[in-house]
């Protein structure tokens, strides 16, 4: 059975893949129907946000694998480089 890293790698070049990333906070809001989390990385300064419909557990503390593509968003007329995640898994 083919990695389902490697496949998603191999279809979209704008992804990226890292592995033991330690959580250094996780905050989830709910919106709407979806769960917004926003995590904070030790040594990166960018937020890596992904949506989920229910609530996750805290990842605080924990090294996660993750799959995913830079992105901005617009935060009171500033633009903002954030990381949308397409895959998270607790390493």
């Amino acid at each position: 059975m083919k990695d389902p890293v490697k496949i998603l790698l191999g279809k979209h070049q704008q992804l990226t893949h890292s592995d033991m990333l330690k959580v250094e906070s996780h905050v989830q809001r709910e919106s709407g129907e979806w769960f917004l989390n926003t995590l904070m990385l030790e040594g990166i300064s960018v937020p890596f946000k992904y949506k989920r419909k229910k609530r996750y557990k805290n990842l605080q503390g924990q090294r996660v694998n993750l799959t995913y593509y830079p992105s901005t968003e617009l935060v009171i007329g500033i633009e903002v480089e954030v990381m949308n995640v397409v895959r998270i898994k607790v390493s």
